[in-house]
């Protein structure tokens, strides 16, 4: 770029393309640092308010040849915080004239082709520094699309950090590589805290730092604050401060006390008083530095602040903690600090500087106090005072605001969005700001959210309550300090030197800065760091040490949980050899249970490495997808094809335009072949009526191919008015042969019979054409319906009735009309279009003119004419027309014509709605011959009666023939199918909107539940190391409808749908082609009105047979043909089908072998459950007792080698599902599909399955660590075991998922070591679930009949809800008879306060006389039928797996060797310090153990077995095997909270080349009253082998006094 164009800012190419130039207002400096950033890779070091965001936009706006569209590179911004993010986002986009997209917090964390759409839309992307490093890490963006790379407050890209800055150049920033981003950076303090340098900075972001060389333009700009120090103190000691301080530890110990004398489970009890002793800190914190008042505002911020805030001092995150303790702690410190000073009438002394006296407040708080009292005396005053934590901004903020003597400065708080605070959104943030700006505050008390980058302008005066803790935090708090004239003040402890010396290390570490950046010339060396990372070659994906951290506590974080258990990892460190290791214990339910680091220089590096690995093996098994993310998400590309599948114009549109299938067998055409005779199949139609009171003409179908057989013998009962029908049956007629006029009259008369039944106002002319014009579009479909003779079963067309008919002189041409023969007088009648004979009149149609109606002629009544009464009444016929009609007949004395209103067509294929049948006469009526018009001869009511059945009929048949084209395509895919009936196959593909009787939904609800439980089996088998969660998530990837959707659309099974009711009118064949005429050009513009259609039954149809299906309609028909081949195929068939469609759900033998026999890892646990119990139980014997072990071990319990029930439940949950659909499927077969969802909704519920598990005692069994979930299942198994109780809604305890779990599990369990023979499963099911089964007491749903109550009486019902805590509150309002009715309820869930408040309405309502419309399910079991419930489909044979490598009668496991008999029912061994140590070399001699508490007692040993008799776990998470006992044991004091053990060398002996030596260990039980463990190890010639003896010593006590596991 020419140099002379940039010093002029007209670079012509981004002029054009942007039409904000920023050059305009830029200063000299600012384009001098510009030019250079072109140059190179720059770092701009200028002081805040120097303008360092308007160099980058010169930047971007030079560069935007590169990142314009439609070029692919981007900009990325990068800012460390959300506000800054936010604020600079918006400068860019006032300043140039660029798309620019902002990104902060988890919300932007998309998917990969979710950021390819940004990344077409947007140009700059401004965002946090996090979200990059995500988006790099999992290849969601590539480094080599990025032009230009800016970081903003860059000072935290150092080499020893691990900022996400750093992690971005270190990770992916390669120097190697062929297209990099320029970088650009902006600070005001290239240093950053310890071991932070300007090399540092430079050698990692590969740049330079600039500054303004010539400081006379840039001091008319930039304002330089004076910096003052003020001193306070020194504070000496005061009696009544220390009294405050030894209160206080006093009330921290009694408070630990506590809470180890409640007996929670380790982990509450650990997280307890971890959070005690943090919070404990930070109020002695408040009180050292505000002061008593100070420190009790805290106190009372903190109690009644919501539980964010409390978090924000105590970090205890994800764990379950005891909330009492730290509330009573907080009450009681509140009312020490109290109990003295805070009197009834202080507030109103607020106003007298005499109150203000120690310790009341601090020294510190009173110099602050009268600094602002000075400076509020001048006008237009604005301050921040800078802190270092919130409950210190929170407080002082407090105490400022009721000190009388300071109302001039109006103050507010200023901390991070990320605080933990709820109050402080972004939206609260930047409202405080505006107000600072405006002056409606003037005064902010902030942390270091208020340093860096944020738009704080016109301050007067910075206060550093707080020193800042780097000279960075130093430079940019006092550019905080803007105006003319302004202050920078230090508040400082005169008696502590280390804060002057901290003021004085700040101003020569400026000053040596700023020489540093004036003098440096050569570029730092480039460096490559050799960062450890794992890649997926596959994709790319790459994590660093650093970001495995994250990545696997979101990995743990997504892994299935429930309200007693929090999956999250635990680290264990100990000190080897060869440095620091890391071990990983992962929760029960990850694939991975335990890995530990290679040896390191920190802890942190043994961390980092340690999750590395975890990451890399959970990659390896599966569990991390190929793009390191835990998300099982739905295929990518699979969810672009959904999205651009052919669809509507509407984004949002669930319905979708195809062409429908046109049966095989009606395609075949006869017009190729009217040169000569064309043979014919014939198909007679039998009418039999009922009751057989009407004559049907009678008729053959007429068709070139042959039908199938399964539509060959057709039968069909046709429902018409009045509970009558008519059943229609096809018998197969041979052939016939036409000749070419045959043919052609053939095609006439179904022509006329078309126009007469169907297009009636054509026949309104005097002559109509029957002759088909070349114009006409051929129909789809070619068959005949003509009239036949039928002799002696052999049939033959009507030839006779067929002239007759097209004889009418309504068909004839003009000039053919003028000779009718002679007609005789007495044998004929004058019509209104001339004399016809009687004969031709009869059994034929007319037309009424004057009544526009069309009449079939049944009789001539010659006992009756025109002046005979009119229907019964005093007025004659010749009266009534001429009165009505004001037509005067000529000829009343002819005899009247009784007839039959020709009717109106109507889709026979519904039911009319009458259960019986209602016996009346035909209607018929009498009409003078003079005003008839004779239309066709010959047409009689018999014709018109059976041609009206016609069209319903072919249309059954036609959907028959299409359910049998598929049926011979899936055949010759599918051998296992070939029993499927075309019938069953036409139901699955027939929607509920046809009403022909029947439906997919029953087959659809079949077919969802073997579906899932056939994928579940697949992906159980396939996937041994997925958990719960993934697996379901995968199966619903596979089962969801649009997976479904877009599978059926490949394999084009949409176009055999049968999804709009019959229109006769729409009935379209030879004879009356479709007016509509599609083809590609025209089909948007005739289609096009139909897409916002909610009416599905509104459709235009087409020539091509175009049909508007909603997107779920086809994947229900999926579900549907699976439920259809298993009804009438089974299982094999099914399978075969799914397979065929694109869902592979073969199983393999290996993969049930492998996990059945990979159970053994839980026979150490058998001694935690009675398996004969629970054998007795479900009535089945286990050949894998594993099996039944793992199916009790809840996800809480992680003392063995990892696994819980849920991998067990999701198999037995799918299992479960299907056998109670086919038990529900077969025994209610009249059951609506609605009524069969509520049916197995009531069945498939936790709170069911938890009852089962109840009155099975699988509650005794389950192997725990969690108090709380113990405490839950005693207290809902007291309400529910005493029969007969009666309990109100509202006092029944919550149910714990995990009592149903157990059930779920359980089957599974039974499933798998049955070899999936369901047929076994399918009995003990009936067993278990036998009083469930028996509908005796079905669980009420109060919502939905609130539901259906409140719409019944058009009732509109509203809730509400609001999450209070960890409960949510709902309100529900109806409004009756225009007063609203309001109720109110909390729950553990808004679901259970829904059904609570809900059920409080209904009897409100019901007591008010209202009763619901529905029938209750009760009542619709009671009327229904029941059939014998079977098993249906199933076929398979069973895989028996052999059991012999893991028999519980063997002592030993395969893998470790436990002595099963040697495990007692707490779980630890009772075995001496010898047999323990058996396998190390020689033999220990343990000294006597020294255990003294502070009272000098002896302490006894505790029974870890809970008396509820559940079998909770101690409180010390397992460890590691094959590692060290001083390794074992430092494990042991981290997982308690206790202190590190202390070892001591207490005795050497033997000369120096023969020393022998002899360690102690003690170890402090701090819970235990102060109890102090002594243990002496054995003499050894190595200082690390006789600690090891001793460590070694101290966990066989522990063990004993049950501490630990027996696995550690």
């Amino acid at each position: 770029m020419d140099s002379a164009d940039v010093s002029n800012g007209h670079n012509q190419d981004s002029v054009e393309k942007c039409g904000k130039n920023p050059w305009d207002f830029a200063r000299k400096y600012q384009m001098d640092l510009c030019r250079k950033a072109l140059e190179e890779n720059v770092i701009v070091y200028l002081g805040t308010g120097c303008g360092k965001t308007h160099i980058a936009i010169l930047l971007i706006y030079e560069m935007g040849r590169l990142i314009k569209k439609p070029q692919k590179n981007i900009c990325i911004f990068l800012a460390p915080t959300v506000a800054l993010v936010q604020q600079q986002a918006k400068v860019i986009a006032d300043a140039i004239d660029f798309e620019v997209g902002i990104y902060c917090g988890s919300s932007h964390l998309k998917g990969r082709h979710d950021w390819e759409k940004e990344m077409d839309q947007y140009e700059i992307f401004v965002m946090t520094p996090q979200i990059l490093v995500h988006n790099l890490s999992h290849c969601f963006m590539r480094m080599e699309l990025i032009s230009l790379l800016i970081f903003d407050e860059c000072h935290y890209a150092q080499v020893e950090s691990n900022h996400p800055y750093a992690e971005i150049m270190k990770v992916f920033y390669k120097a190697d590589a062929p297209n990099l981003p320029r970088i650009f950076g902006m600070t005001a303090s290239p240093k950053l805290g310890k071991g932070g340098s300007i090399d540092s900075l430079e050698s990692l972001l590969h740049a330079k730092v600039y500054s303004v060389e010539e400081n006379d333009e840039f001091e008319q700009f930039v304002s330089s604050p004076k910096v003052n120090i003020y001193y306070y103190g020194p504070e000496t000691s005061d009696p009544s401060s220390s009294s405050y301080l030894k209160k206080l530890e006093v009330l921290k110990d009694q408070c630990v006390s506590e809470l180890y004398s409640k007996n929670y489970d380790h982990k509450t009890t650990r997280s307890s008083k971890k959070a005690l002793v943090r919070l404990h800190g930070n109020i002695v914190f408040c009180l050292e530095s505000l002061g008593v008042w100070g420190a009790l505002q805290a106190c009372r911020i903190l109690l009644k602040g919501d539980q964010f805030e409390q978090d924000e001092l105590v970090v205890v995150a994800q764990d379950s903690c005891d909330e009492s303790s730290t509330e009573k702690y907080l009450m009681e410190a509140a009312s020490v600090f109290a109990a003295d000073y805070i009197k009834d009438d202080f507030k109103s002394e607020m106003s007298r500087v005499e109150v203000l006296t120690k310790p009341f407040f601090s020294r510190k708080i009173l110099r602050l106090i009268g600094l602002l009292s000075n400076f509020g005396l001048q006008p237009n005053m604005k301050c921040i005072v800078f802190v270092n934590r919130i409950i210190t901004a929170r407080s002082l903020t407090f105490i400022l605001r009721n000190l009388n003597f300071l109302s001039s400065w109006k103050c507010d708080f200023l901390v991070g969005l990320h605080s933990g605070l709820k109050t402080m959104s972004l939206k609260k943030t930047n409202s405080i700001l505006e107000k600072f700006r405006s002056g409606e505050l003037n005064l902010l008390v902030a942390t270091k959210v208020g340093e860096e980058g944020l738009d704080i302008q016109t301050c007067c005066l910075v206060i550093r309550f707080d020193l800042p803790d780097t000279v960075a935090s130093f430079i940019q708090s006092r550019g905080r300090a803007r105006m003319p004239q302004s202050e920078y003040a230090f508040l400082v402890d005169r008696g502590n030197q280390s804060e002057i010396n901290l003021i004085e290390r700040f101003n020569r570490d400026e000053e040596r800065m700023n020489a540093e950046v004036a003098s440096r010339e050569a570029r730092a060396v480039v460096t490559e760091f050799a960062e450890r990372t794992y890649k997926v070659e596959k994709t790319g994906a790459t994590i660093s040490m650093v970001a495995s951290v994250s990545l696997l506590h979101r990995y743990c974080s997504k892994l299935p949980r429930d309200e007693y258990f929090i999956p999250k990892p635990q680290f264990f460190y100990f000190d080897d050899v060869d440095g620091m290791i890391c071990n990983i214990i992962l929760p029960s339910n990850a694939p991975i249970h335990r890995l530990a680091s290679c040896p390191q220089p920190s802890i942190e590096e043994a961390k980092r490495d340690a999750c590395l690995k975890a990451c890399k093996a959970l990659h390896e098994v599966g569990a991390l997808t190929d793009f390191l993310l835990p998300e099982q998400k739905a295929d990518e590309e699979s969810s672009e094809e959904f999205s651009d599948s052919e669809c509507s114009d509407d984004e949002d549109s669930r319905r979708e335009l195809h062409e429908m299938h046109i049966p095989n067998t009606l395609r075949k055409a006869w017009i190729a072949d009217l040169d000569s005779f064309i043979c014919i199949h014939c198909y007679y139609i039998k009418f039999c009526p009922n009751p057989p009171d009407r004559l049907y003409e009678q008729f053959g179908l007429f068709i070139k191919e042959t039908l199938p057989r399964e539509a060959e013998n057709l039968k069909l009962v046709l429902n018409l008015a009045r509970g009558r029908s008519v059943k229609i049956e096809l018998i197969p007629s041979g052939i016939v042969t036409f000749a070419k006029e045959e043919m052609i009259r053939a095609e006439k008369f179904q022509t006329l019979t078309l126009k007469i039944i169907l297009d009636r106002s054509q026949l309104n002319l005097d002559f109509i054409s029957l002759e088909s014009s070349d114009g006409d579009h051929l129909p789809p479909t070619f068959y005949l319906f003509l009239p036949v003779l039928l002799d002696n079963d052999k049939v033959s067309v009507n030839w006779k009735l067929i002239e007759r008919c097209l004889s009418s002189p309504v068909f004839q041409s003009q000039k053919g009309t003028g000779d009718r023969g002679t007609i005789l007088l007495g044998d004929s009648v004058q019509l209104a279009n001339g004399r016809r004979n009687i004969n031709d009149v009869v059994d034929s149609l007319i037309y009424v003119p004057c009544k526009g109606i069309f009449f079939f002629v049944s009789d001539v009544v010659t006992e009756r004419n025109s002046y005979s009464s009119f229907k019964g009444e005093k007025k004659t016929h010749a009266e009534h027309y001429m009165k009505k009609f004001k037509i005067h007949l000529l000829h009343p004395n002819q005899p009247l014509l009784r007839v039959k209103q020709l009717f109106v067509l109507d889709n026979l294929l519904t039911k009319k709605g009458y259960s019986e049948v209602r016996d009346k006469e035909e209607h018929f009526v009498e009409v003078p011959p003079e005003i008839c018009q004779l239309k066709v001869v010959g047409f009689s009511k018999a014709i018109g009666s059976s041609f009206s059945l016609l069209p319903s009929f072919m249309h059954r048949l036609e959907s028959l023939l299409v359910a049998i084209d598929l049926k011979a395509k899936l055949s010759s895919s599918i051998p296992e199918g070939n029993e499927i009936t075309a019938t069953r196959i036409l139901e699955a593909l027939t929607t509920e909107i046809c009403h022909e009787g029947f439906s997919l939904e029953r087959l659809e609800v079949l077919g969802d539940a073997f579906l899932k439980f056939a994928v579940g089996r697949h992906l159980f088998l396939s996937h041994d190391s997925l958990d719960e969660g993934q697996l379901t998530t995968k199966r619903s990837n596979i089962v969801n409808n649009s997976n479904l959707h877009k599978l059926a659309l490949r394999n084009n099974l949409q176009v055999y749908i049968q999804d709009q009711m019959f229109d006769p009118y729409t009935y379209y064949v030879w004879g009356r082609p479709c007016p509509v005429i599609c083809d590609k050009k025209t089909e948007k513009d005739i289609h096009s009105t139909q897409e916002s259609l909610d009416d599905a039954n509104i459709e235009i149809r087409c020539s091509k047979n175009h049909h508007w299906l909603h997107k779920k309609t086809i994947a229900d028909v999926v579900e549907a043909l699976v439920g259809a081949f298993i009804v009438d195929s089974g299982f094999k068939a099914a399978i075969a089908f799914l397979k065929w469609i694109g869902i592979n759900v073969v199983i393999e033998l290996t993969q049930l072998s492998k996990i059945c026999l990979g159970s053994k890892e839980f026979l150490p646990l058998a001694n935690h459950t009675d398996l004969s119990a629970v054998e007795s139980a479900v009535r089945y014997h286990f050949v894998h007792k594993g099996l039944l072990i793992q199916a009790f071990v809840h996800p809480s319990y992680n003392s063995h080698v990892g696994g819980c029930y849920q991998r067990l439940e999701f198999l037995g949950d799918a299992v479960l599902d299907y056998l109670i659909t086919s038990y529900l499927y077969s025994a209610y077969p009249n059951l609506k599909p609605g009524q069969l969802t509520d049916l197995r909704s009531a069945l498939v519920n936790n709170n069911s399955f938890a009852d089962i598990a109840v009155r099975l005692s699988f509650y005794k069994h389950i192997i725990c660590d969690c108090r709380a979930l113990s405490d839950a299942i005693n207290k809902y198994v007291c309400f529910v075991e005493p029969s007969g109780s009666e309990t109100n809604l509202d006092e029944k305890p919550h149910c714990p998922k995990a009592l149903g779990d157990l059930v779920e599990s359980c089957m599974g369990a039974i499933l798998l070591d049955s070899g999936f023979d369901l047929n076994y499963v399918w009995n003990i099911m009936l067993s278990l679930l036998d009083p469930v089964m028996s509908f005796s007491k079905l669980p009420p749903n109060p919502l939905r009949e609130l539901q259906e109550l409140c719409q019944s009486l058009d009732r509109l019902l509203e809730f509400s809800s609001e999450k209070k805590g960890r409960s949510f509150t709902v309100e529900a309002t109806v409004n009756v008879k225009g007063a609203p009715l309001v109720a109110c309820a909390t729950g553990r869930s808004i679901k259970a306060a829904k059904r609570t408040i809900s059920q409080e309405i209904l009897s409100q309502l019901k007591a008010q006389g209202y009763k619901s419309k529905s029938i209750s399910l009760e009542e619709v079991l009671r009327k229904s039928s029941k059939m014998q419930p079977r098993l249906i489909g199933h076929d398979e044979k069973c895989h028996q797996i052999s059991a012999k490598s893991h028999d519980l009668n063997m002592r030993r496991t395969a893998k470790d060797g436990c002595n099963l008999e040697g495990h007692s029912r707490n779980g630890y061994t009772d075995s001496s310090p010898e047999k323990t140590s058996s396998s190390r070399r020689g033999t220990l001699n343990f000294q006597p153990i020294k255990k003294t508490n502070s009272n000098g007692g002896s302490i006894d040993s505790r029974d870890r077995v809970s008396s509820n008799g559940f079998h909770s776990r101690p409180r010390v998470t397992g460890t590691l095997r094959n590692i060290s006992a001083k390794s074992r044991l430092y494990e042991l004091c981290a997982g308690n909270s206790w202190k590190p053990p202390r070892f001591e060398c207490c005795e050497e002996i033997g000369p120096s080349h023969l020393k022998e030596f002899s360690f102690k260990v003690v170890v402090e039980i701090e819970e235990a009253v102060d109890t102090i463990v002594e243990c002496y190890g054995q003499l050894k010639l190595k200082k690390k082998e006789a600690a090891e003896t001793a460590a070694m010593a101290a966990l066989w006590f522990l063990r004993h006094e049950g501490y630990m596991w027996n696995e550690m």
